[in-house]
């Protein structure tokens, strides 16, 4: 009896036997796997995936009607590493630039490979690039209708030139795919847009030295300002109907980085880096 009468007390004073949990674990239970909607209406997992790209190495793209030019950071784990390379070539009016985990991006890019010798083998012509996009979006999102299986954690910019002229697509962990004029991607991308945006109308008739220039300025934009973009941390690439995949010579970028505006120091306020590295390493 004392045994009930204190436990009726216990009860009636409304006191919990256990203490809430945590806020930032609440969502525990629907991030195990990337089958499990949240009731938000979310597929948290998915989002991890994304949250990887934003915190990789910036890259980015633009178009015109002749044009594509494509333009990546470069960081080094050290000052004994070489730097890591982001851009792929896939094939002479294909590639691609990466931002997130590079083993996931060299997984699709061996499969973009694999597409391309196979269409040129069957049809004797090079791949369309929208509907090589379009193959790649249906194989990330298959990854994200399996619990035994997870997002792939990189974004890419992928660029080319066909028979219906320049292209520049974004792919998404999700699944999902867009077509630019221009678009840019990874860490501190978000001022690289600006410029993107408020410049991309002259783009449609830019030349080949004016598109390699804007990407120049947009890149600089993503960097500290104690950072300085070299012929070393960044790479270009320049996709044309005539002249098929070309990487810009160390001797030709210096000429446009010497024409680079100078940017103004930044407030003593804490920023994220281009040259962070993300919490797995997505190497970028």
């Amino acid at each position: 009896r004392f045994i009930q009468a204190s436990l009726s007390r216990f009860l009636r004073s409304g006191r919990s036997a256990r203490p809430p949990a945590p806020a930032m674990y609440r969502n525990q239970q629907y991030d195990m796997d990337c089958i499990t909607w949240s009731p938000g209406g979310r597929v948290l997992q998915v989002e991890y995936a994304m949250e990887a790209v934003k915190q990789g190495t910036p890259v980015l793209a633009l178009r015109s009607d002749t044009h594509v030019v494509l333009a990546s950071f470069k960081k080094a784990q050290s000052e004994l590493a070489q730097h890591q390379q982001k851009i792929f070539k896939i094939d002479d009016h294909l590639c691609i630039g990466i931002s997130g985990l590079t083993a996931d991006a060299r997984v699709l890019a061996e499969y973009m490979r694999n597409e391309c010798l196979n269409h040129h083998y069957v049809y004797d012509s090079p791949m369309l690039v929208g509907r090589l996009v379009s193959q790649v979006a249906d194989m990330s999102q298959q990854k994200t209708q399996s619990s035994s299986k997870r997002p792939f954690g990189v974004g890419m910019l992928v660029v080319g030139c066909d028979e219906k002229g320049p292209h520049l697509f974004e792919t998404c962990p999700s699944g999902n795919f867009f077509e630019y004029f221009a678009m840019a991607i990874g860490g501190r991308s978000t001022s690289a847009k600006t410029y993107l945006e408020k410049n991309f109308e002259t783009f449609k008739s830019t030349s080949e030295e004016g598109l390699i220039q804007h990407a120049c300025e947009a890149l600089n934009k993503t960097l500290a300002s104690d950072q300085t973009l070299t012929t070393k941390n960044m790479s270009v690439v320049v996709i044309s109907a005539n002249n098929k995949y070309r990487e810009i010579s160390a001797d030709d970028l210096q000429k446009y980085l010497d024409k680079i505006e100078k940017k103004e120091p930044e407030a003593d306020a804490p920023t994220e880096t281009a040259a962070a590295a993300a919490p797995m390493d997505t190497s970028g």
